[in-house]
């Protein structure tokens, strides 16, 4: 099911492809009414957020992250491990492992990136040196995001994708935004990467690690895809 304008969209790491930005929803509209998809959000009335423990919030599912009509170039989030699988598997994609994304997150394989970024060099954090540039919560510098801070006890929300500054290998938002799910050898929990919006600088570091139940479905968690490239 994956268009050949899919690649237009993708960076060659070493043996796959990844997504350069994380999907969209309305990218992710497209498969629902192809597929005739419902999430679990939706069934259960609305994701969650972190709020003195995780909490339901009535009406945030990936239509509406929080609670009101969205733009259709914001990530699509409140879509669950096993939710992204299948969308990235209709794409003739899947997601990312681990050390998928780590190498592509913090090491430059292009054959010649533009300065600051160096071919074969390994960064601290997704934006490269330092974490500016990057939709996190207070150390990354000014960045464009929806506000909706309003909505929030914390941070003010995601940006749209492909908006913030690009990272290593061209890519953008490995580095905060919204978490991504990504596979790791546990049946019962996933990995996300990257950080996101609701933290600092922190959790972008090549050296954070963080896991979620597979099927939570949150409003800071989204996810991209890879191909492999045979």
């Amino acid at each position: 099911m994956a268009f050949a304008s899919d690649f237009n969209n993708m960076q060659k790491i070493t043996y796959f492809a990844i997504d350069k930005t994380e999907i969209s929803i309305e990218q992710f509209s497209i498969f629902a009414k192809a597929t005739n998809f419902i999430s679990k959000a939706e069934k259960v009335g609305g994701g969650l957020v972190y709020s003195f423990g995780w909490k339901k919030k009535i009406g945030w599912t990936w239509k509406t992250p929080y609670g009101k009509k969205p733009n259709k170039n914001e990530p699509v989030v409140h879509i669950n491990y096993d939710e992204a699988t299948e969308y990235c598997k209709w794409k003739d994609k899947r997601l990312p492992s681990e050390i998928e994304w780590i190498e592509a997150a913090y090491t430059e394989r292009r054959l010649a990136p533009k300065l600051p970024f160096i071919k074969n060099k390994t960064y601290p954090y997704p934006t490269g040196s330092n974490p500016n540039g990057a939709n996190c919560l207070s150390d990354c510098g000014l960045v464009n995001h929806v506000d909706y801070s309003n909505h929030l006890s914390q941070g003010g929300g995601h940006s749209l994708i492909g908006t913030t500054k690009a990272g290593v290998n061209g890519l953008f938002d490995m580095g905060a935004n919204v978490w991504e799910w990504v596979d790791i050898h546990n049946d019962e929990f996933k990995g996300t990467k990257g950080g996101s919006w609701w933290y600092g600088k922190t959790q972008m570091h090549s050296s954070y690690r963080a896991e979620k139940l597979r099927d939570m479905a949150v409003v800071y968690v989204g996810f991209r895809c890879v191909k492999d490239l045979n």
